[in-house]
């Protein structure tokens, strides 16, 4: 799927300004995953950019929320990797289970900690991601509530996809300070 089709396809399907700026964030972190892991960029991008893809769709109903979603792309000739990661990507790893992927793990983490980063981000006075370090994303990770719908063990995946902890969140702090300006942050 080339990447116009996926922003047609993204923007006809998510009215919210800030759900697409949140799959735009996943989809650069997803990237820099990729180039550190020696995966394949294109698939792994388009994994996050499509992963909410059918959230207004489904009300938020996370019994349906990426099901539809992998229907809508297997219908497009998606390859069966990425329908399989965006069906999966609210799973934790004991779901997953022990033949998930790289990408489904990474997709898990990956989705996840562009929440934690943005909440880091919005309590700076000046609401800029270059603010945010790790050792702040990791202090917020024992918070109880650190950000609405991440979880920690979510988050966790990252060392499944063969990252450790402070290495992806490094990572992901760089590819979002990359489009920060997109974000408005």
């Amino acid at each position: 799927m080339e990447r116009e089709e996926a922003l047609e396809l993204l923007h006809a399907n998510l009215a919210s300004d800030n759900l697409r700026k949140h799959c735009y964030a996943t989809e650069a972190v997803m990237r820099r995953l990729a180039r550190e892991l020696g995966e394949d960029e294109e698939l792994w991008g388009m994994a996050g950019l499509l992963h909410d893809l059918d959230l207004e769709l489904t009300d938020n109903d996370m019994s349906r929320h990426g099901d539809v979603a992998a229907r809508m792309l297997e219908e497009r000739g998606a390859s069966p990797e990425m329908v399989e990661a965006v069906r999966m990507h609210n799973a934790e790893g004991l779901e997953l289970g022990e033949r998930a992927s790289t990408l489904q793990h990474a997709l898990a983490a990956g989705e996840t900690v562009t929440g934690l980063i943005v909440a880091a981000a919005l309590v700076r006075p000046d609401r800029k991601i270059a603010g945010v370090k790790v050792s702040s994303l990791r202090k917020r990770m024992k918070e109880k509530a650190f950000a609405r719908g991440a979880r920690r063990e979510v988050i966790m995946e990252c060392e499944l996809a063969g990252l450790e902890l402070d290495r992806f969140l490094a990572l992901a702090l760089e590819a979002m300070q990359d489009i920060a300006d997109h974000l408005g942050l």
